[in-house]
């Protein structure tokens, strides 16, 4: 298999057995890539691999909890093993820690009352995860011609809007769980960047709107294609593109 697909970008997406991360996927693939699908359950990975592939994709299934070293070391063995780089990481696997609802009206993430477990939990899988799965990566991604890589963040994640009392986010409970992790996110993202700028490896942070997924109990009003297609656009951006940015739809987001 390996040496059929060596011509092809190789894009390894996290979450992405639905959601939006079932959407980059399927646009990437779209595009000609090689997309290998990060999933925690095997079964539910091979599933949206198989119905990816039945649209034309190459795409693959892979076994990743990225709270999980054990899983994050292995799919980068097997990435290494059966094609020998990666020209695409989107970290987009992510939780509310709120269950089937949106992370603005859980009573249970407001700060005063919050569970630290939920917190850290929250944490677990939205920034040291990203870390975790990030610097498995870097080995094969340092060997890509074009390595990006694009972190799926959140209009949540902006200290600016978030703090302005007549902004979008006014009305929303506070969050002491998941917005707080996508502005780490957003922090790590910038960090990244600078750090691996001198290798031509750019990293960004992307926020895909409100979209209807499971994580917000499907109350979004984008569809995952469109939330998906910010994404799709820094993950294949030239080589002349912006890097240590956080952007949106819209175009860059305020931090």
């Amino acid at each position: 298999m390996g040496e059929q697909v060596t011509h092809r970008k190789v894009a390894l997406v996290t979450g992405a057995n639905k959601g939006i991360g079932r959407g980059v996927a399927e646009q990437l693939a779209g595009l000609g890539m090689t997309v290998l699908v990060g999933a925690r359950d095997p079964r539910r990975g091979e599933e949206a691999a198989a119905a990816l592939r039945a649209g034309g994709g190459d795409v693959h299934a892979v076994t990743l909890d990225v709270t999980d070293p054990v899983t994050v070391r292995e799919a980068a063995e097997q990435v290494e093993e059966r094609f020998g780089r990666l020209d695409v990481l989107v970290n987009n696997a992510g939780i509310t820690g709120s269950g089937q609802v949106s992370p603005e009206d859980a009573h249970d993430q407001v700060p005063s009352s919050v569970d630290l477990d939920m917190v850290r939990a929250v944490f677990e899988t939205n920034v040291f995860g990203v870390i975790a799965v990030t610097n498995a990566m870097l080995p094969l991604l340092r060997r890509s011609p074009a390595p990006r890589v694009v972190n799926v963040s959140s209009h949540a994640a902006s200290l600016t809007i978030t703090s302005d009392p007549e902004g979008p986010f006014a009305a929303l409970l506070p969050s002491a769980a998941y917005s707080p992790s996508k502005s780490a996110l957003n922090a790590l993202t910038v960090h990244y960047a600078n750090e691996l700028r001198k290798d031509g490896i750019l990293v960004n942070a992307v926020a895909p709107g409100f979209v209807d997924t499971d994580s917000n109990a499907h109350t979004g009003f984008l569809t995952v294609a469109q939330g998906a297609a910010v994404v799709v656009r820094l993950a294949t951006l030239g080589a002349d593109g912006p890097t240590a940015g956080f952007f949106g739809e819209e175009g860059p987001v305020p931090w």
